[in-house]
């Protein structure tokens, strides 16, 4: 079983990319993935899509700590209602840090659901990895995915390499970060059973995503762990 950890829907012409649900589908169809995480804005976005492929998607809730109360609402209820199975947070497009007071009701709030956060990771000033390392401290009992694993800066791939050997309850989510080593290596030092495949469509693409895991130098255990055990497991999919 291949689950994409790492997915959107929408329109992005900074980016010349664009994604439906069906051309998602399609996308995952033509790669061989059999499952994706889906994370977008707004929100109902990502709902109608999983409730007409719910075998084939599932949500996560994408939430801006700094709108309070609002953003506690809109996870209880994606959570609760819509059966979402985690929450994204974006500190570089909302402007906060991982590790700022701001950002704790959401990760309480995730604790007491049983759900992980995935970050983006990756980007100064707002997601270097090194401020993971002291949210994670403070949260153990959750479970933080670094989204991008670090991206494409060797220093920061490194330092999130570096957090996730420190932290139990972090997570390295492979899409955008380009060095295949590093995901043999984070198999190797973090542990394979904390490495998840993603490919952060549209802006990736699973036909080189998964590519890049292919020649990673992980074995076949290791890989199938990596291309979806660990997701299953960590989601609680079917």
């Amino acid at each position: 079983m291949i689950v994409d950890a790492h997915t959107h829907l929408g329109d992005f012409p900074l980016f010349n990319v664009r994604l439906d649900a069906e051309g998602l589908i399609r996308m995952m169809d033509e790669c061989g993935v059999d499952h994706a995480l889906l994370f977008s804005l707004p929100n109902e976005l990502t709902r109608e899509a999983v409730e007409r492929y719910p075998d084939r998607l599932s949500g996560m809730v994408w939430v801006n700590p700094l709108d309070g109360e609002a953003a506690l609402s809109a996870v209880k209820e994606a959570v609760s209602r819509w059966g979402f199975k985690g929450i994204k947070l974006h500190p570089l497009l909302d402007s906060y840090l991982p590790d700022s007071e701001v950002v704790h009701p959401v990760m309480e709030l995730a604790g007491r659901l049983g759900v992980p956060v995935l970050f983006h990771c990756g980007h100064p000033p707002w997601t270097l990895p090194w401020h993971f390392g002291n949210l994670a401290a403070r949260f153990p009992d959750v479970q933080i995915i670094l989204g991008h694993m670090g991206h494409g800066h060797i220093v920061y791939i490194n330092g999130a390499l570096e957090v996730a050997r420190k932290h139990r309850n972090i997570f390295l989510e492979t899409s955008g970060m380009p060095m295949h080593s590093k995901i043999k290596e984070a198999a190797d030092t973090v542990g394979v059973d904390r490495v998840l495949y993603g490919s952060d469509a549209p802006f990736g693409h699973p036909a080189f995503e998964l590519k890049k895991v292919e020649v990673s130098g992980l074995t076949g255990e290791e890989m199938e762990m990596v291309l979806g055990e660990n997701a299953r497991q960590l989601f609680g999919l079917s």
